[in-house]
């Protein structure tokens, strides 16, 4: 684990640094990862109180109440549940020595300071942000078309067999394949894995 010394080596402070592969199994948020179920860590920032490990699945953001405190608090938030909005990158002008990168997953606003030194990583996962926001955007309109197309669906078969006397069996039926269908196509427009838009866009 990185300790007090080793974050002192690095040079570590509220200002982030980019870790690098080969050392993600020495950080925290290493441990919290489910190796279980195929869950990779693609960026990871660390500062002296926080970590903000990027993966497959969501990210796992161990937050420092300081940076002399040993308590943390692991938050986790999934892609799936929790989509990602309004990203930004704010570059360092002449005499700043940071860099930041400023994104929305949810209703959690997040605003990282990163050592200018990595502003190369830090586009990569610009990058990687926002085509996982423009996917989850452009997902949630084609799943509200397709509510509003079974509703209309829907309303129109239930005028023509309004009539007819097997009530029970047509509502067994029409229940059943509103089910599957209303499964089929969450199965395509609710993304749970984003690995391959990182393998694509993260070259760190």
């Amino acid at each position: 684990m990185f300790g007090k010394l080793a974050a002192d080596a690095l040079g570590l402070s509220n200002v982030g640094i980019v870790v690098k592969p080969a050392d993600y199994d020495k950080v925290d948020a290493d441990d919290y990862i489910m190796h279980e179920d195929n869950e990779k860590i693609y960026f990871l920032i660390k500062s002296k109180s926080d970590e903000y490990c990027f993966t497959n699945l969501g990210l796992v953001h161990l937050d420092g109440t300081s940076a002399t405190s040993k308590k943390r608090m692991l938050r986790r938030y999934s892609y799936q549940t929790h989509p990602i909005s309004d990203v930004y990158l704010e570059t360092a002008g002449t005499v700043d020595l940071d860099v930041e990168i400023k994104f929305t997953m949810g209703n959690e606003h997040y605003s990282i300071d990163v050592n200018k030194k990595h502003l190369e990583e830090l586009k990569d996962l610009y990058k990687a942000l926002v085509k996982i926001a423009s996917i989850m955007h452009d997902n949630e309109l084609a799943l509200q078309h397709a509510k509003e197309s079974l509703h209309v669906a829907q309303s129109t078969l239930g005028r023509v067999t309004g009539q007819q006397a097997d009530v029970a069996s047509q509502f067994k039926s029409i229940n059943q394949y509103t089910f599957d269908w209303l499964e089929d196509i969450r199965y395509k427009y609710v993304v749970k894995d984003f690995g391959k838009v990182f393998e694509k866009y993260i070259h760190n």
